[in-house]
């Protein structure tokens, strides 16, 4: 059994981290670059940062943050928004980003994730898919940060992301973003039985209980969440070590 991973993730909108409910009423939640030094002491495995407006705004992501950013943690972290082309990449990953996300871009223009993982590696890209259950029970595509239905079923996205190079999956349940009420097991768990690489959980988490459903019975590799982090409902180090008592092999 792998290590699973806990994974705060930090959404940026005009260089501060904000945080929101079903993608909506964000508040602000402080500065990105003290809150990744503070969850990388604290034992985060990895951190995702994503600038939740980019896309929309049709601007690059702040690569002078993520310069920043790579000077003062030590841990692996993720950039995402705004990412559309090998060129994009570039720019983060000498920046100092680790991996990077993409969404809608990828969506628009599939063939963006074989140019990634060719010139990168696949280990490198990380497909984000933010999905949301119907009233026909089932999980469908959104773009531009949850704005846009697509009429493509999250689990074939997913496997055709995968089959192009995509290296990692992070799932964000809308149903279940910022709600607190637990993450989407049901999704969470058909993804990660039919794909051969990592999926991250997202959208749900409130109390280390979901942690242990979602790690358990949803089977994802690792865990990400954002305001119980950035509010301290929850702090990293009990979240480990309670998750470690309950029989899952964390890096504590």
């Amino acid at each position: 059994m792998l290590t699973k991973r806990i994974i705060p993730c930090l959404d940026i909108k005009d260089g501060r981290t904000v945080k929101g409910t079903n993608f909506v009423n964000l508040r602000d939640a402080g500065d990105p670059v003290e809150l990744g030094a503070l969850y990388a002491q604290q034992g985060a495995d990895e951190l995702v940062f994503l600038d939740i407006t980019a896309t929309v705004e049709k601007r690059k992501t702040l690569s002078e943050l993520v310069n920043k950013i790579a000077h003062h943690i030590n841990i692996p972290f993720t950039v995402g928004g705004g990412i559309s082309s090998v060129e994009d990449v570039n720019v983060l990953l000498q920046n100092g980003a680790d991996k990077i996300s993409v969404n809608t871009s990828a969506f628009k223009k599939p063939v963006l994730l074989n140019e990634l993982a060719k010139e990168f590696g696949s280990q490198c890209v990380v497909l984000a898919i933010d999905t949301k259950k119907e009233e026909d029970g089932e999980w469908y595509v959104y773009l531009h940060g949850g704005r846009t239905k697509t009429d493509k079923k999250c689990l074939e996205w997913a496997s055709e992301g995968v089959a192009r190079g995509a290296g990692e999956i992070l799932l964000t349940s809308m149903n279940h973003d910022g709600t607190k009420q637990g993450f989407a097991i049901e999704i969470t768990k058909r993804l990660a039985g039919s794909l051969p690489v990592p999926v991250i959980a997202s959208g749900g988490g409130g109390t280390m209980e979901h942690f242990v459903d979602v790690f358990k019975n949803g089977c994802a590799d690792a865990a990400l969440a954002a305001s119980i982090f950035h509010f301290k409902e929850i702090a990293i180090p009990d979240l480990k070590s309670y998750l470690s008592e309950k029989g899952l092999i964390m890096r504590l």
